[in-house]
C-alpha cells in the first residue's frame, strides 16, 4: 500500500480490546481533521477483521511490523508518520525507540498499568524508565494508572479517562438479529459474554440450576476468543448439554439449551438478544472485560469477583446499584433467576447502568483537547528533543 501525500497520524492498537476502544477517537479525528491520513495498525487477525468492518471509509489499516530492527526501519521509512498514538501498555522497545530517534511525536493514549505489570516493571526500572521517556505525553485511564505511570518514569501524565467508555453502542446486522429472534421466540434468554477457558463449565452449571425452575431458558455463551467455539461446544456436549454453534449456521430450536456465538464482532447481536449479561474473564484471575458495552445496549449486568482491570467503573456501577457480583454457578443462577422473574428489578439495574455510561460521554472531548496540539503539529519541540535524548534510541 502506497503512502498518501500529506501528514500521516499512525495509531497502534495491539489487539481486540485496544482496537475497539479507539474507534470513537478515530471517527472523531477523521471527521474533524480530513487533512490527515489516519493509519491504524493491529497485531491480531481478529482485531484486523473488526477494523476492516468498522473503520471509517478512508482510514487505512495495516498489520504492525515485527519488533525487530529491519522490519521497524522499513515500516517507518515507508510510512514516515508525523505523529504516533500508542494505545494502552503493550510496549515494543525496538519500535518505540526507533520512533523517538526520528523525533516523531509519540503519545501514549488510554494508558493502563495493571498491578501485576507494575510490579514486574519495577524490577526493571531502567528499561521501563527508558521506554517511558520516549513518550511526549501519557493519557491515563484512571488516577491510579496515572500515578503508576509517573512512578515508572513518565514525564507529562494526564488523566482524561478511559476511551473504552466512549465507544458507540456495538453494531448489529439486522437480518441475523431478526432471524435468531424468531428462532428463540418468547423464551427467556441470558448471556455470558467474553468468557475464557474454565468459565464455560461454570456457566453451563448455572444454566442447569436455572432450568430446574425454568426449563425454557436459553443460555448464550460468547467466548472471548471465537476460535475456542468448537472446543467449548465439544466440552459442553460431552457434559450432556444440547448445543448449537453460531458459526455452524444451525438454527436455534426449542430443544437448544446453550447457543455458542463463536463469530467475530457479534457481541452487539448477543446484547440485543439477551437483556441479562454476565461479563466473562471475571470468574478466573483475568480481570474482567468492558461492562459498558452491555450497559449501552440495555442489559442488566452481572460479573464475577475478578474485575481488577475495570475497578473504577465497577466501583461506580456498584455504588449506583447497576451491577451484581456472583462468585460461582449457584450465585449466577440465583441472580439470573431473580432478574428473569422480576422485570422491574431488571429495568432498574438497566437504567442505573445506562446512567453510568452516559456520565462518561465527556471523556472523548478531554482526550481530543490534549491531542489537538500534536494533531496540529505544534507539540513542544523541546519535548520531542527530550524524548530522543532520554529514550537512548537506536538510529
Amino acid at each position: 500500500m502506497a503512502r498518501p501525500t500529506g501528514p500521516v497520524t499512525w495509531i497502534h492498537a495491539a489487539s481486540v480490546g485496544e482496537s475497539i476502544s479507539i474507534l470513537s477517537l478515530v471517527e472523531r479525528i477523521h471527521a474533524e481533521r480530513p487533512d490527515l491520513t489516519l493509519l491504524v495498525t493491529t497485531g491480531t487477525v481478529t482485531s484486523a477483521a473488526i477494523m476492516a468492518d468498522r473503520l471509517p471509509r478512508g482510514v487505512l489499516h495495516q498489520y504492525a511490523p515485527v519488533d525487530l530492527p529491519g522490519w521497524v526501519r522499513r515500516f517507518l521509512d515507508h510510512w514516515r508518520p508525523d505523529l504516533v498514538l500508542w494505545v494502552e501498555s503493550e510496549f515494543w522497545p525496538t519500535l518505540l525507540t526507533a520512533i523517538a530517534s526520528r523525533k516523531i511525536p509519540l503519545v501514549l493514549i488510554n494508558a493502563r498499568v495493571s498491578q501485576q505489570s507494575f510490579k514486574g516493571w519495577q524490577r526493571v526500572r531502567g528499561t521501563i524508565g527508558t521506554l517511558m521517556q520516549c513518550f511526549s505525553l501519557c493519557l491515563a485511564q484512571s488516577e491510579d494508572d496515572g500515578k503508576k505511570l509517573t512512578a515508572l518514569g513518565a514525564r507529562d501524565v494526564r488523566v482524561p479517562g478511559n476511551l473504552k467508555f466512549t465507544a458507540a453502542p456495538l453494531p448489529v446486522d439486522d437480518d441475523p438479529l431478526a432471524d435468531i429472534s424468531d428462532q428463540i421466540g418468547d423464551r427467556p434468554v441470558w448471556a455470558a459474554v467474553s468468557t475464557h477457558e474454565g468459565e464455560e463449565t461454570i456457566i453451563a452449571e448455572a444454566h442447569r440450576k436455572i432450568a430446574e425452575n425454568n426449563d425454557a431458558v436459553l443460555t448464550i455463551i460468547a467466548p472471548r476468543h471465537p476460535i475456542r467455539g468448537e472446543t467449548v461446544a465439544h466440552e459442553l456436549s460431552d457434559a450432556g448439554y444440547r448445543i448449537v454453534r453460531r458459526s455452524s449456521g444451525e438454527a436455534v430450536t426449542p430443544d437448544t439449551q446453550i447457543y455458542i456465538v463463536d463469530s467475530v464482532g457479534e457481541l452487539g447481536l448477543v446484547y440485543r438478544l439477551a437483556k441479562i449479561a454476565f461479563i466473562g474473564g471475571s470468574l478466573i484471575p483475568h480481570g474482567g472485560q468492558n461492562l459498558l458495552e452491555a450497559a449501552k445496549l440495555g442489559c442488566a449486568i452481572l460479573h464475577g469477583p475478578s474485575m481488577f482491570n475495570f475497578k473504577a467503573i465497577v466501583d461506580e456501577m456498584q455504588q449506583s446499584g447497576a451491577t451484581e457480583m456472583a462468585i460461582d454457578a449457584v450465585g449466577i443462577a440465583r441472580a439470573v433467576t431473580a432478574l428473569l422473574r422480576d422485570d422491574g428489578l431488571r429495568q432498574t439495574r438497566t437504567r442505573a447502568a445506562s446512567d453510568v455510561a452516559q456520565r462518561k460521554s465527556t471523556i472523548l472531548d478531554a482526550v481530543m483537547a490534549d491531542l489537538t496540539p500534536f494533531l496540529n503539529g505544534t507539540g513542544d519541540q523541546t519535548t520531542r528533543d527530550d524524548a530522543k535524548a532520554h529514550c537512548h534510541a537506536r538510529p
